[in-house]
């Protein structure tokens, strides 16, 4: 006897694309990647940049001078170094600044590259001091000056390196020393928050690559929770869609609420964590300013953490402020978390 069938959506890892054709949706992240320019959404600026640098190089018939990213992380960084690639029509081949940890381990991927590649590192900032002086002669003369040997009888040797473009992206651009920044002459690219339209876009974009049924004011409500980050918007995607395969439902904005609810995620977005500095700075410190070594000891967080992951986002949204005194609550975050918003002795609202 056979069973009867569901009128539930289809949620499998495998579907059929525009063409009829399987695709395999075991590594989700690169699927939703895009693969041209028309595709991604945002950073307007920074494409009419690029289009031009790319058009320009194309007629030189010569790879793209070297670019740098930089910008909080899961805006699109890595996704604008593959664009470039595949705008260009070559390889690229990608490294990040933790990986190389030799000289050595620079001259080998270096002299692994064919004419026109891109050289993608991640996490530059994290290069060390010896490895980018090596770095520069092959970014501005296309050479590796190696040493062999050591003491009086050390010598020079210079490889030359085929013609290649050197896309960098960091999270932290003051870590990069000046000479190095300097270098990346093709220009450097700040990458901006997205807006909640923009988000709204990327959504139903990856949702209709996965096949998934979803309405506008479902991707709303994924879209504002986001962070204002595609890399986060995806990911929220996914676990609403997770939650309805589980309940047998479609993805409606009360079953997306009840899945990242229970990912902790508030409607502005918020992490528990991110509540949780809010809460220590309001509750146990009256507002503020209080150091961000104490608000991470006060979570059992590294100071690290909060400030490159929970910090950008919050002040983005105007619930904390820097000062040269530390941070203070502002009255949003006051709101937010329910709390009564400070007066003076006077009885006026600070």
């Amino acid at each position: 006897m056979s069973s009867p069938q569901s009128n539930s959506p289809d949620y499998s890892d495998e579907t059929l694309d525009n063409k009829g054709v399987s695709r395999d949706f075991s590594f989700l992240d690169q699927t939703l990647r895009p693969n041209r320019f028309v595709d991604y959404v945002g950073q307007e600026t920074i494409k009419k940049n690029l289009k031009i640098l790319l058009q320009a190089a194309k007629e030189r018939a010569h790879p793209p001078e070297h670019i740098l990213f930089y910008g909080p992380p899961g805006l699109g960084k890595t996704t604008l170094a593959h664009l470039i690639a595949n705008e260009m029509g070559c390889q690229v081949k990608s490294t990040s600044g933790p990986a190389i940890e030799k000289v050595g381990d620079l001259a080998s991927v270096l002299t692994n590259l064919s004419p026109g590649d891109v050289l993608f590192i991640d996490e530059i900032h994290r290069l060390n001091k010896m490895i980018e002086e090596v770095l520069y002669p092959a970014m501005e003369s296309g050479v590796l000056d190696i040493i062999i040997g050591k003491g009086p009888s050390a010598r020079t040797i210079q490889l030359d390196l085929p013609p290649f473009t050197l896309i960098a992206a960091t999270t932290r651009i003051a870590l990069l020393s000046s000479p190095l920044r300097s270098r990346f002459s093709g220009g450097t690219f700040r990458l901006e928050f997205y807006t909640d339209k923009e988000v709204e876009k990327i959504v139903h974009r990856s949702a209709e690559i996965l096949g998934i049924p979803l309405s506008q004011p479902a991707a709303e409500e994924i879209a504002k929770r986001s962070r204002a980050t595609p890399r986060t918007a995806n990911y929220l995607l996914k676990r609403a869609r997770d939650f309805a395969q589980v309940e047998r439902g479609e993805l409606t904005p009360k079953s997306v609420a009840e899945a990242l609810s229970l990912l902790e995620i508030d409607e502005l977005g918020l992490s528990a964590v991110d509540r949780a500095i809010l809460d220590v700075i309001i509750d146990k410190y009256k507002g503020g300013p209080v150091g961000l070594s104490t608000i991470a000891a006060a979570l059992s967080e590294e100071m690290a953490t909060i400030e490159e992951v929970n910090e950008p986002y919050l002040l983005k949204l105007g619930l904390i402020e820097r000062t040269p005194r530390g941070r203070t609550a502002t009255r949003r975050a006051y709101e937010h978390l329910g709390f009564d918003y400070p007066e003076d002795s006077q009885g006026r609202l600070i």
